[in-house]
């Protein structure tokens, strides 16, 4: 009887409970007055108003069923005749290189910087000298220079540096992250002289007739740098830089970011900026390939689960270099001389074949997604072999592992089929399009260039394909991102690859509900639909309604997290 009745009180308890008015929902909210997107399905989907409450999305519908389900004391968002979308996604970026260029020299061409000749990177290391009080032997490092857009339209040399700065090591990388100039500092600290051997994936740039470094070193040649690049800095000072850096990319509207290559010093640092809770969107970080057999199948990570907004997504591979730079690996030759190459110039693999398709299997034995740097054609073949070869190995086969091959800028339509078949995902870079369209066209001719980053292709197949910035390749900005996919013109004004144009819905889509598929997280990302988190971005127009060329002067008004507000654009 005294157990009975002790239910009884419970039970009334808990309807007491259920009746009682519920905590104050700082999230509760009811969106209305502007156009609401929902990127739910094929084609454009609009909806009147949109209710958000503990950091999920409850209705998407009417004003009344809204207004029903965010509960009273729900505040009122109005657009203002805004368009409310998802949060977008970032497919790949390099959030951790970019936080590092806060503190570096910014050496791009116009209209990123303002660097045109080896004498403007100079004048540019020399206020990067004077900012950082820079004495005789700090290393001082510029990033973002681009050969072929400088005056002189070749790399800048050792000897150049040299004169300008005597007393310190400099360091230049280039805008596509996969080559560098040093000086004579830095090459004697490390540690290359003219007895160094190539390594095997990279090439060490020698001054004519001689074994002596010129200043360039491509791909696996620049491994010696990193101990100057990423020498440790006080850790508060580190920490606000990424807290920086993630607050730019909510300012630009990503609720989801990525940092896509995560090397061993750094992975501390960003599982403590997660734990201190300067993570306020997602952040999906790929640790390098060179860590794999420390990390894979060992149980040192928990790899595909959020913490603190910090998720180890997967393993990153990296099988090649860059089209402008002109080390990305191809099946036909570069049509324009290469540096440190006389015939077959076709660049060549970081990778070789066994090793790739070793930790293709070892990855896909312990389920861990497996992404990858491939923008030439050849690199994207050792890719597929890989996968293959991994499947046989282990005997199963599975479409769903949702392999990423990061660029697939030239590809071809074979390899596309290869993809739909397999259940792989290209991760396209339509930015290339407007920066080295041109020079693309020189490089590899009009066909192949035509076919770059073939987004269009990908709809057109059936494959949930994404795009991205490659930030700091080029900045953060979505809108420039979808402008680039949508006209597909250079700087020069061409239109590159018109079958390749897709529609603002589909580059929308690319950068919304495909990028949560390529995570596993469509279930709860990439949509405004009822039960998936309240991930949102509001823009002043809609890109669905404005002229196609206005598309990249679209700004963000607000950014919202989890029904949290992280950005508001400032009024005026």
């Amino acid at each position: 009887m005294h157990n009975r009745r002790g239910l009884g009180l419970l039970a009334a308890a808990i309807l007491v409970a259920g009746c009682a008015p519920r905590a104050s929902d700082e999230t509760a909210a009811v969106y209305t007055g502007g156009d609401i997107l929902t990127l739910a399905g094929e084609t454009p989907t609009y909806v009147e108003a949109l209710a958000v409450r503990d950091g999920k999305i409850v209705a998407a519908g009417s004003q009344a069923e809204a207004r029903k389900a965010a509960g009273p004391g729900a505040r009122t968002v109005d657009l203002k005749g805004g368009v409310l979308m998802p949060g977008f996604i970032d497919a790949h970026s390099h959030l951790l290189n970019y936080a590092d260029s806060l503190v570096q020299g910014n050496l791009n061409p116009p209209p990123v910087g303002g660097v045109s000749s080896v004498a403007d990177i100079v004048t540019e290391l020399r206020r990067l000298k004077d900012s950082l009080k820079a004495g005789p032997g700090v290393l001082l490092v510029g990033q973002g220079y681009d050969q072929d857009f400088l005056a002189e339209k070749r790399h800048p040399t050792a000897a150049e540096l040299d004169a300008a700065f005597p007393d310190n090591p400099v360091i230049l990388i280039h805008t596509s992250g996969h080559m560098l100039v040093a000086n004579s500092a830095a090459i004697r600290k490390a540690g290359v002289t003219a007895a160094t051997a190539d390594p095997v994936g990279g090439a060490i740039i020698r001054k004519a007739g001689s074994r002596e470094p010129e200043g360039l070193f491509q791909e696996t040649a620049m491994h010696p740098f990193i101990p100057q690049v990423q020498a440790p800095r006080p850790r508060e000072q580190d920490l606000d830089l990424i807290k920086r850096t993630v607050e730019h990319y909510a300012a630009n509207g990503y609720t989801t970011a990525a940092e896509g290559l995560v090397m061993p010093d750094k992975m501390p640092l960003l599982q403590e900026a997660a734990d201190k809770g300067l993570l306020k969107i997602d952040v999906e970080a790929l640790p390098a390939y060179l860590m794999a057999d420390q990390l894979v199948g060992t149980g040192k990570l928990a790899w595909g689960e959020f913490k603190n907004g910090l998720k180890w997504a997967g393993i990153k591979l990296a099988t090649d270099g860059s089209p402008q730079g002109k080390t990305a690996y191809l099946t036909q030759p570069y049509l324009t001389p290469v540096p440190g190459c006389k015939t077959d110039c076709r660049g060549f693999p970081n990778i070789p074949q066994d090793e790739m398709n070793r930790l293709f299997a070892l990855a896909y034995k312990n389920g861990v997604q497996v992404y990858s740097h491939s923008n030439g054609d050849a690199s994207v073949d050792m890719m597929i072999a890989a996968h293959r070869q991994a499947e046989k190995a282990l005997g199963t086969v599975d479409p769903n592992r949702r392999t990423v091959i990061i660029h697939s800028q030239i590809m071809r339509p074979d390899q596309m089929a290869s993809y739909k078949a397999l259940g792989m995902l290209p991760s396209f870079f339509t930015n290339h399009v407007y920066y080295w369209g041109d020079i693309h066209l020189a490089n590899l001719g009009p066909q192949r260039a035509a076919y770059l980053s073939p987004l269009a292709s990908a709809f057109k197949a059936g494959v949930p394909a994404t795009n991205h910035t490659d930030a700091i390749v080029t900045p953060v900005d979505p809108m420039f991102l979808v402008w680039t996919a949508v006209n597909r013109v250079t700087r020069s004004g061409k239109v590159l690859g018109p079958d390749e144009r897709v529609t603002p819905y589909q580059a929308l889509k690319a950068i919304t509900l495909n990028g949560a598929y390529t995570y596993f997280e469509e279930a709860s990302k990439g949509s405004l639909e009822v039960g998936k988190t309240a991930d949102l971005v509001i823009l002043d127009r809609n890109p669905l309604k404005v002229e196609p060329n206005a598309i990249r002067d679209i700004t963000v008004v607000e950014t919202v997290k989890s029904g949290r507000s992280v950005y508001r654009a400032p009024k005026g």
